[in-house]
């Protein structure tokens, strides 16, 4: 007999189905022993009536032997529920599986906490985590996480961008800085990759308009709920631009086509949420840095003027002022200082102190940063030796604009980022199937520390 789904089983009454998956819940009521059975698809009701025919005895002991997760397979028939106990909160709440077999396919040992709640710490979420993802909640953050990069890829294809996967070993850090992973790469030097940048650029020169999802990797010694060494970053480059606002353009209608996919092919899971998302007909305001540190003065008396960047508390603060003034729960930053930015980073024409860059908060966080990039060889050249850099050891990514490179910029975000913001999390690790900070390695580091040095005694 071929498995059949949980959501199939509506259209089959009066058929008998095989089916699998992991208990969900058990309720004993005297000889009826009631249990979900939770598949990919759903959850459906099932029901054993508990016999005393000696060769059903076997049957009977599996029954009273089932606990929540174990993993089982049943055969039976599918029949109507009684009028008055149908439940309409789930798709399979007219019908039941009358159970003639039962199979215990995997034994599940006593949970240490209940998982349908989940209302233990994070820490302890995250220890146990191949546990606590099939919690119905964790589940929807994933599948809402899964939908926003299937749209990016769906928004990006439309307007004749092509996928590529970039290296993730690199011989030289793409974003500058300390915040670098170094491995030993054989008998030399290499870094895990901060982003794709390099490798977007050089494929402008290839495909003119291109796309990644990649892994990107940041070593920041910091704990905070915003920040990760390893995330999913979402990058797309493209060339024979008219101008640097082309580039927030694309990033705002690839946005605002995410968070529409979302709302058609995720609605359940968005319920589960309820996050309230502004109209998406607004465009996004955009405004200079500088400008915007001005608003947050007039409004907070928090005088940043001076700073290089926005303060954390600064993106909260532009967030709420663009919800009242625009409705809107995202707002452009641009012309960040050129000393702050990457090397590759195109200056202000008309104040070549300020860069034709941009950031996209959402919803008080950084989302997406891009811009503008330097396409003439020289001033590559230039730029890297002013940040500090030798040419040479740039020479590969240089051949892509030695040998001509149209006017061209790009943007990036990060996925786990989105759906923090999106759903309203307090910690961006709960937006993370398998966090990476400095603390943990999916066990934290401390423990398989200690469990090192017993090894060793």
């Amino acid at each position: 007999m071929e498995r059949t789904l949980s959501k199939e089983i509506p259209g089959l009454v009066g058929q008998k189905v095989k089916m699998c998956g992991w208990v969900d819940t058990i309720r004993a009521h005297g000889k009826i022993v009631f249990f979900d059975l939770r598949d990919r698809s759903g959850i459906a009701q099932a029901i054993f009536m508990l016999s005393k025919q000696e060769q059903d005895a076997e049957m009977n002991e599996m029954a009273k032997k089932l606990t929540p997760e174990c993993a089982i397979e049943i055969e039976g028939l599918i029949k109507e529920r009684p009028q008055g106990m149908e439940n309409k909160k789930i798709e399979t709440g007219g019908v039941e599986v009358q159970v003639e077999k039962i199979k215990l396919v995997g034994k599940a040992e006593i949970l240490p906490f209940d998982i349908k709640d989940l209302n233990s710490g994070l820490p302890i979420v995250l220890d146990h985590r191949p546990l606590t993802l099939r919690n119905e909640k964790v589940k929807a953050v994933f599948k809402l996480q899964e939908e926003m990069i299937a749209s990016f890829r769906r928004a990006l294809s439309s307007l004749d961008f092509t996928e590529f996967q970039s290296p993730s070993i690199i011989p030289q850090a793409s974003e500058g800085g300390s915040e670098v992973f170094h491995i030993d790469y054989f008998d030399y030097s290499a870094y895990l990759a901060q982003s794709p940048q390099f490798y977007k650029q050089i494929l402008v020169g290839v495909f003119e308009r291109v796309f990644t999802v990649n892994q990107a990797y940041r070593a920041e010694p910091s704990m905070t709920t915003r920040h990760l060494c390893e995330y999913t970053s979402l990058d797309a480059e493209m060339g024979c631009i008219n101008s640097w606002e082309e580039l927030m353009d694309t990033a705002e209608l690839v946005t605002k086509n995410i968070l529409t996919d979302m709302q058609k092919n995720r609605a359940k899971e968005l319920a589960i949420f309820n996050p309230q998302i502004s109209d998406l007909n607004v465009k996004f305001p955009r405004i200079k840095m500088r400008e915007a540190q001005k608003i947050v003065l007039e409004r907070t008396g928090r005088d940043n003027t001076k700073e290089p960047d926005l303060q954390p508390d600064d993106e909260k603060e532009l967030c709420k002022y663009a919800k009242e003034k625009y409705g809107s729960d995202f707002i452009f930053i641009t012309h960040y200082p050129t000393k702050k930015r990457p090397f590759y980073t195109f200056a202000d024409p008309n104040d070549p102190e300020y860069t034709l860059s941009f950031d996209l908060l959402y919803n008080g966080l950084e989302l997406i940063s891009g811009g503008q990039r330097i396409n003439d060889y020289q001033t590559l050249v230039e730029n890297i030796k002013k940040w500090g850099n030798n040419p040479e050891n740039f020479e590969f990514y240089l051949q892509a604009f030695k040998y001509g490179m149209p006017m061209e910029g790009g943007f990036a975000f990060g996925a786990e980022r989105m759906i923090k913001q999106l759903l309203g999390l307090e910690n961006i690790r709960e937006a993370t199937l398998f966090p990476r900070d400095m603390e943990r390695i999916d066990q934290r580091l401390s423990i398989l520390q200690g469990e090192k040095k017993k090894d060793k005694n």
